[in-house]
């Protein structure tokens, strides 16, 4: 029931703050504009930018009622978020003003909000060896390497899969419904509650951003999202890990983890920028086959859902 009412409260919330954000971000112009000469831009108004406002509000209050984390954890969650989604929301801001903010400091805001998350003590510590069932514990500054570049990398993939109206919110949310039954098993109460709250503002979110969008979360929302779903899954699918069950969380964001690698070495290989925005994510690929963009965000659900029952059985069956 508390599980549920966190859900409930969660979503409401997301649903009551989106249409004043909305009209805030119409008077002042902070909206998506569509683009004639860009094959990503595929809406035809103005759409705003601030429902990432709206979920971040949801998820601090929901995890400051239902969370009892020791406040150095409380602190560098919640702080870290806000770091994530400030940095967005700049970056949004020089977008709907035709302009690129610099990857450099989205990068460093990003990883020092990965910094903060391991200080706090969620850590990727080690796994038990399947051979002896003893615990290796990995070198200070592996464990250090692993836990920031694990945030980092979701909170990028996330944002990465942000392209088509009701992708990246409804993959969010499957991804925490995943994580959420892994800890739920694993007996992991704070990680289910962290990942409960997190699928109940993406629902809420999905509910403007569904085909075709009202409101669109932005870089700041995309990132967020992506930032709390590497948290939970520190702080849950990878504590007490044997060397297989380390798939479990990959598998869990399996399909923006598996794209946005693809990507990466795709533009490695062309030699630009990986942050350069282009079509070569699989929903544009998609589109280009022809299918229209409610069937491939339909297909990207169910393969990612797959991929989710795929992490749960490999949990289930150690």
């Amino acid at each position: 029931m508390i599980y549920f009412l966190a859900f409930a409260l969660a979503c409401s919330i997301v649903l009551v703050l989106i249409p004043p954000l909305k009209k805030f971000a119409l008077r002042i112009g902070f909206v998506d504009k569509p683009r004639s000469d860009s094959s990503r831009k595929i809406h035809r108004e103005p759409i705003p930018l601030t429902a990432g406002l709206a979920i971040f509000a949801a998820f601090s209050a929901v995890y400051l009622l239902f969370i009892r984390d020791s406040w150095q954890q409380t602190a560098a969650i919640l702080g870290g978020g806000a770091l994530v989604l400030a940095i967005g929301l700049v970056d949004d801001w020089f977008k709907t003003n035709g302009r690129e903010f610099p990857a450099l400091p989205k990068f460093v805001v990003q990883m020092s909000a990965a910094v903060l998350v391991y200080a706090s003590g969620i850590v990727f510590a080690g796994f038990e060896n399947p051979v002896n069932g003893a615990y290796v514990v990995l070198p200070g500054w592996l464990s250090f390497l692993f836990t920031v570049l694990w945030i980092f990398g979701v909170t990028t993939v996330i944002n990465f899969s942000d392209g088509m109206d009701g992708l990246a919110g409804g993959l969010s949310a499957i991804s925490g419904g995943t994580l959420l039954v892994v800890a739920l098993v694993m007996g992991q109460q704070g990680s289910a509650m962290m990942a409960v709250i997190t699928v109940g503002v993406s629902i809420g979110y999905l509910f403007y951003n569904r085909p075709p969008a009202k409101v669109f979360m932005g870089d700041a929302g995309a990132t967020y999202l992506g930032f709390m779903l590497g948290v939970v899954a520190l702080d849950g699918a990878f504590k007490q890990a044997t060397l297989l069950s380390l798939f479990i969380p990959i598998l869990a964001i399996g399909v923006p983890i598996l794209d946005n690698l693809r990507v990466v070495v795709v533009r490695l290989l062309k030699g630009v920028p990986i942050y350069q925005a282009d079509t070569s994510q699989v929903h544009y690929r998609l589109l280009a086959t022809g299918m229209k963009p409610v069937q491939v965000v339909s297909f990207l659900y169910l393969l990612h859902v797959c991929f989710g029952l795929f992490s749960i059985v490999l949990l289930l069956a150690q």
